[in-house]
């Protein structure tokens, strides 16, 4: 499991689960599970029907360049949501993270929230080249108009694409 997924996990506990308590160090706790995973060299997942190995795994930017890991999450009933993210350097240091109640809304949405509140703070942080990870496709590709959809554009691709469109070099995957 990787230190991303401990985090995300705490972020919607804290949202779904109100008894919820943080590590009372959760930074330490986090960088724990990241050196296990590095000294492991990555953790490997075969399916039955693949020949090739998938590696999973977080992996680190290009020195000089910081990684926003970011997300969202609802709840089935609609009626919470929340998002959140991370940045990192090419030293695996924690640089912020951030979490947010959105309230109600779709996963869509909440994943909206996550990337452009991880971009508002990467930019207020100064960061001049950075690699934005998302585990929406649909938005990865709505932001890079790798998609044509039909209707009008969302404000928050809008301000997104604004974020985007700044004095800075950034990199949006699908991971």
């Amino acid at each position: 499991m990787t230190a991303c997924w401990y985090l995300w996990n705490w972020r919607n506990i804290s949202i779904f689960e109100l008894r919820f308590q943080r590590p009372s160090n959760p930074t330490l706790v986090i960088q724990k599970f990241t050196r296990e995973i590095e000294d492991n060299n990555k953790l490997v997942h075969k399916s039955p029907h693949q020949k090739e190995t998938i590696y999973i795994g977080w992996v680190r930017p290009q020195i000089g360049w910081v990684k926003l890991n970011c997300d969202g999450a609802w709840k089935g009933s609609g009626t919470l949501a929340g998002c959140g993210g991370l940045l990192r350097d090419s030293d695996v240091r924690w640089i912020k993270g951030y979490f947010k109640k959105i309230g109600m809304c779709d996963a869509f949405h909440a994943e909206m929230w996550g990337m452009y509140l991880g971009l508002d703070l990467a930019w207020w942080e100064n960061t001049t080249h950075l690699i934005v990870e998302s585990d929406s496709k649909v938005l990865v590709d709505m932001i890079t108009e790798n998609c044509n959809f039909g209707g009008t554009t969302p404000t928050l691709v809008k301000r997104i694409r604004q974020l985007l469109s700044l004095s800075w070099t950034v990199k949006i995957t699908h991971t």
